[in-house]
Parts: C-alpha cells; sequence; structure tokens
C-alpha cells in the first residue's frame, strides 16, 4: 500500500489549489450570502478539465481514476463546499450516469459538453414526499409512440435552474416496483419541462438548489438511458459514487475547519501564552486530526474499490457516514475553538458549520447508509 500521491495527484493538489485560493476565497461570502450560482467559476473549471474529471479523453473529459477525483473535490471544498457540492454533483451524478449507462451515441452527444462544462449538469431522483423512499416516486413517464410523455416535479435538485442537462429517473411502472422506473435525459428548453422554487438554505448556499417541474413534457425514446424498468438499479449504482463525492466534500470540509481552528490555536492568547498550550483545546486538536486521518483512509479505499470495478456499496457507505458525521463534529469544535469569534462571520469556520450539515443527508442520511451497511453484512 503506498498512501502518497503520485505525480499526477499532487500536480491536481496544487493546481486546484492555486486556482481556489485565486478564484473562489476572494468570493465566498459574496457568493453565500447573496445565493450567487456562479457560473462563470465552472466554466473555467472546465476549461482546467474538473468537470470532466472521470470522463475519458475521447469524450472530451480528463480520463483520470476516483483517487484524483476526490482530491478535486477536497481540495475545493477547503475552501468553499458548496463550489465542491457542485463540482461533485456535476461529475459524479449527471455526468457519471450518461458516462456509465449512456450508448455510444449519447454519450458523444452529450459527454463532451459536460466534461468542459459547456453544460451545467443536473440529477434528479428526491421528490416532495419521497426522500429515501424513492420508490414511492409519482413523477411518471407514459409511452406515446416514439415519445414519452412526463408528469411531475423533482425537489432538491443541485443546478434544477442553470443545469443544461439533466438526468432524471421517472415512474413507467408500478410504484413502489424497483423495476418500474427508467432514466431519462432532458435538456433546457423542451417544451414542458421547467425549474420552479429556488431553496432558501442554511448553508451550500452558493450551489443552487430548487424544483425540475415536468408539465406534460414529451421525450423521445432516444433520451431512455438503458432499458425501460433499469432506472432505479441504475441510480443505486450512482449513489456508490455520489457516496465517495459526499465523503471527499466532508473530507474537505473537515480538513478546512481544522487548519483553521489550528492556526487560530496558535494565534490566540490568553493568560499569557498561545490557547494551544491548553490541554483543553489539544486535545481537540488531537482528536480532530485522527478523525479526519480515518476518514481519508475510509475514503481512499472505498475510491480503490472503485477503480477496481470491485464491489463498493458497503465501503462508499461507510466512508461517507463516518466523514460525514466526523465533519460535523469538528466544524463545531473549529468553532470552540474560535470561541465568540467563531460565532461571527469575519471567521470561516461559522460557514463550515453550515455547510457540513449537508453531508450527513445529500445522497443517502446517515440513518440510511446504516441501513446499507447493516442489510450487507447480515447477507454474508
Amino acid at each position: 500500500m503506498n498512501f502518497d500521491y503520485n505525480e499526477t495527484q499532487s500536480m491536481i493538489a496544487q493546481s486546484i489549489k492555486d486556482f481556489s485560493e485565486k478564484n473562489i476565497r476572494p468570493y465566498v461570502m459574496e457568493w453565500d450570502e447573496a445565493q450567487i450560482f456562479p457560473i462563470p467559476l465552472f466554466k473555467k473549471l472546465g476549461e482546467m478539465g474538473f468537470m470532466g474529471v472521470l470522463v475519458p479523453e475521447e469524450y472530451g473529459g480528463s480520463g483520470l481514476g476516483y483517487h484524483e477525483y476526490v482530491t478535486v473535490v477536497e481540495e475545493i471544498s477547503k475552501v468553499d463546499p458548496s463550489i465542491g457540492l457542485s463540482v461533485a454533483a456535476h461529475n459524479s451524478l449527471c455526468t457519471n450516469h450518461i458516462l456509465t449507462f449512456g450508448n455510444e451515441e449519447q454519450k458523444k452527444k452529450w459527454l463532451p459538453k459536460l466534461a468542459t462544462a459547456e453544460h451545467i449538469g443536473a440529477w434528479g431522483l428526491t421528490e416532495h414526499n419521497t426522500g429515501s423512499d424513492a420508490g414511492g416516486m409519482n413523477t411518471t413517464a407514459v409511452k406515446d409512440g416514439d415519445f414519452w410523455i412526463v408528469n411531475g416535479a423533482k425537489n432538491f435538485i443541485t443546478h434544477a435552474i442553470s443545469g443544461d442537462i439533466a438526468v432524471v429517473v421517472v415512474r413507467t411502472g408500478e410504484k413502489g416496483d424497483s423495476k418500474g422506473m427508467t432514466a431519462f435525459v432532458f435538456e433546457k428548453g423542451m417544451p414542458g419541462f421547467t425549474s420552479g422554487k429556488k431553496e432558501n438554505k442554511l448553508g451550500m448556499r452558493a450551489s443552487e438548489t430548487a424544483e425540475l417541474v415536468f408539465d406534460n413534457c414529451r421525450v423521445h425514446d432516444t433520451n431512455r438511458l438503458g432499458e425501460v424498468g433499469q432506472g432505479f438499479v441504475q441510480a443505486m449504482k450512482i449513489l456508490d459514487g455520489g457516496r465517495i463525492s459526499i465523503g471527499a466534500l466532508s473530507l474537505g470540509i473537515a480538513k478546512g475547519a481544522y487548519e483553521a481552528a489550528l492556526k487560530y490555536s496558535k494565534e490566540r492568547h490568553q493568560f499569557g501564552q498561545p490557547i494551544s498550550n491548553f490541554q483543553g483545546i489539544s486535545f481537540k486538536l488531537a482528536d480532530m486530526a485522527t478523525e479526519i486521518e480515518a476518514s481519508e483512509l475510509l475514503l481512499h479505499k472505498a475510491a480503490f474499490l472503485k477503480q477496481q470495478h470491485k464491489p463498493v456499496t458497503t465501503l462508499g457507505a461507510m466512508a461517507k457516514m463516518y466523514a460525514s458525521e466526523a465533519c460535523v463534529k469538528i466544524a463545531n469544535e473549529a468553532i470552540q475553538i474560535h470561541g465568540g469569534y467563531g460565532y461571527t462571520k469575519d471567521f470561516p469556520v461559522e460557514k463550515f458549520y453550515r455547510d457540513a450539515k449537508l453531508c450527513t443527508i445529500g445522497e443517502g442520511t446517515t440513518e440510511i447508509q446504516k441501513l446499507v451497511i447493516s442489510r450487507n453484512l447480515l447477507k454474508g
């Protein structure tokens, strides 16, 4: 086992770190407070190849692996987790669904523009009344000749307003039937395909979240990804990779909050010495650093399995669950170390604290991860 970054990973880490310091850090609070989704930034990230990390070069992507992908999401999230979230959603959900389940014609049609961020991608599974219960979805598609007529809505969709392309799983069979759902690609401008209410969120405010609405939207059968009835199975496989994404996002938040707390603890003096000298503070830092190491090891083991095309459902759920819960605790402790200043917007830790909580909810709650893990353990 080699725990060092290889040359490519080191170059990517430095490149994205430099990019983030120059193009993201100066605008973090402006974007957060005004809930600005900075599309020009994502175009720049696309030019650098970070919006098509896993896409092969033949389709215009970077052709890199999951370790490199984790590095990209983590480094961005150390500066602004909401940008990291959008990069992750674009790469691992929308783009990766087409890459994994699209036919050759579909890949050639959509991947080059997604990989360069000429098009921003969205992915839709969740509905208003069907959070973790995806099988109970109410959005339906009914066959009409060469077309499907789609009605319903999806909510909590990243890039629902600004996205150019959305991969959406809809019901084509009976409610509750895991073989009764199918995935389609929808393009902005299709009649009957619109976006709805934008959510006003606690954190991750620069990452756009809104509804997708379908009102007798006609989508051609050539936009169907894979076989009819395979949408749910596809979505579960995509979420395996998505959990690695949220783990990377969580790791970035944890590192960002820890580094801010470590720096502050050395600079802040009380009773004639840095507060880092006090055991109450130094022990917090020790716990934080240990949880970061554990998160990173779990995450890169999951990335290794994914890269080797080995089963990753259990370990991906473990990595996502552990890293997301750890990042919430670490962000909380970072505020405690900052004291009253940590509760103000003059220091970065209050934003890490607000952003962190989504990681225990998005792409499967902590409780769902425990369900996934325990079921797989008991199968054995």
